[in-house]
């Protein structure tokens, strides 16, 4: 059988581009399918314009602080910003970035199909257009459709005093008292931007800890510094039950127990925060007899095959946000890659514990593997020592010429075998730092290994090595 393509990709986000750019490597004739902006969430709504805000924000942050710049020698009188030059930074680096990528993919001669792609049965995918709809065959499909913002029961969202992470990145305008749902990393992201812009926050938490998918070290320093020196209220252990958008907007805290409210907040705007859910409604897997689980990801193999009842789906797959592995762009990129591989016939799978993660505060979050908790439970259950040791940027010699002490670094490992478990990292330029334990991870290295490695002086990568010093002294 002859087909019109030999991969056609559903989604042109991140992980759907690479997917592409190594799907022509490989010598496939490859189309995308994209219905609304290329790069997806992450360029788009996401990581791009968000970095982008946040670099910003960062720099008026750092300008205000007097007394940081008189230990440098450094005296600037008042500083002023413009919100709309801010948010025109991210636009104008949206644009450019999409731009980027669809050219590379042009270049290449992957074809582009404008309109809502769905699976037409095995080897059929269907585009449809403000116009019309067409048919094209592939060999082969992923399904790359990513995610959306999650809004929790209750919460009425109008995108202007009560929006996501989708409308908050366009920056129309800073609210002098902003109410934000979840303290991940969108949560804290956001509630650095809006507090170095000037606003008042208040971070809401349904569980009783601040940033729990956290490390419990990482959560402990990263409060003292990011939360409580700042403009910052926080409710733990409540849940928003109700939010009504307006002027002002009213927020029902209540007990996620009983559901009783407990206190009424009235503030000038809302951020939820409260994560992502799969973006798979209405993608045709009904045609191969394919259903999603109950939260509604699209059920694959370790090589990225999607699953009918347990058992693989000839020459479908699916990537990224739409199948929960692990909801960040570059792991998406990891599974184009993996899949294109295997359809080449060369058999690969995601190691998903070497694949590291940032929050790009000031200063950053960063980690790679499992936290000391999970790290324990894991050993637990498998019978084998779990150690861990922590280093300090107040002892480094580019984070004191720098002014900038605060922070961690903390390695997990098995004492057996030196093998790294997990390492977190919490301190100037963190997400930069945490590849070299990610590389670590993902070639096996030990910490004894890794504790005879050089490392440039003086730079912030010696806090690192003095913890693989420190962890291959561990018996």
């Amino acid at each position: 059988m002859s087909f019109d393509y030999d991969l056609v990709i559903i989604g042109a986000g991140v992980g759907g581009h690479g997917a592409a750019l190594h799907a022509v490597s490989c010598g496939l004739k490859t189309a995308i399918i994209e219905a609304a902006d290329m790069g997806g969430t992450c360029v788009n709504r996401g990581c791009i314009p968000s970095k982008a805000l946040l670099a910003a924000s960062g720099r008026v942050r750092e300008l205000k602080q007097a007394h940081h710049l008189q230990t440098l020698g450094i005296q600037l009188g008042q500083v002023s910003f413009e919100r709309g030059g801010i948010a025109n930074h991210a636009k104008n680096l949206v644009q450019k970035i999409r731009g980027d990528l669809t050219n590379s993919i042009k270049r290449l001669g992957v074809d582009i199909l404008v309109g809502r792609g769905k699976v037409a049965g095995n080897q059929k995918v269907t585009v449809t257009t403000p116009t019309g709809e067409k048919t094209v065959t592939a060999e082969n499909i992923i399904i790359a459709s990513g995610s959306i913002p999650w809004v929790p029961p209750g919460i009425e969202v109008d995108g202007k005093t009560v929006f996501t992470s989708d409308q908050a990145v366009q920056l129309d305008w800073l609210p002098d008292w902003i109410a934000i749902i979840g303290s991940g990393y969108i949560g804290l992201e956001f509630s650095d931007i809006y507090t170095a812009l000037g606003c008042e926050v208040t971070m809401i938490e349904a569980l009783d800890q601040l940033m729990p998918t956290f490390d419990p070290d990482i959560a402990k320093i990263a409060q003292r510094v990011l939360i409580t020196p700042r403009d910052i209220e926080t409710h733990t252990g409540k849940i928003a039950k109700k939010i009504t958008p307006g002027s002002p907007v009213v927020i029902e805290l209540a007990d996620p127990k009983t559901k009783e409210v407990t206190e009424i907040l009235e503030v000038d705007a809302c951020l939820v925060a409260t994560g992502r859910i799969p973006a798979t409604k209405d993608l045709g897997l009904e045609t191969v007899g394919v259903e999603t689980d109950q939260r509604g990801f699209i059920p694959v193999n370790d090589q990225m095959a999607v699953l009918k009842n347990g058992k693989p789906v000839k020459n479908l797959w699916a990537i990224g946000d739409a199948t929960g592995k692990m909801m960040l762009a570059h792991a998406a990129s990891a599974q184009g890659i993996t899949v294109v591989e295997n359809i080449a016939g060369r058999s690969r799978t995601v190691n998903y514990r070497s694949i590291p993660a940032a929050a790009f505060t000031h200063p950053e979050i960063s980690f790679v593997g499992l936290t000391e908790p999970d790290a324990k439970k894991l050993g637990e259950a498998e019978g084998f020592p779990v150690s861990s040791v922590r280093t300090y940027f107040k002892g480094n010699s580019k984070a004191l010429a720098e002014g900038e002490t605060d922070g961690i670094a903390k390695v997990i490992f098995r004492p057996d075998t030196g093998e790294i478990l997990g390492t977190h990292i919490f301190g100037l330029h963190a997400s930069d730092l945490i590849q070299e334990a990610a590389n670590a991870i993902a070639k096996n290295t030990n910490v004894k290994e890794l504790a005879f490695m050089v490392h440039t002086h003086p730079t912030l990568s010696e806090v690192l090595d003095e913890a693989f010093k420190r962890a291959a002294e561990v018996e």
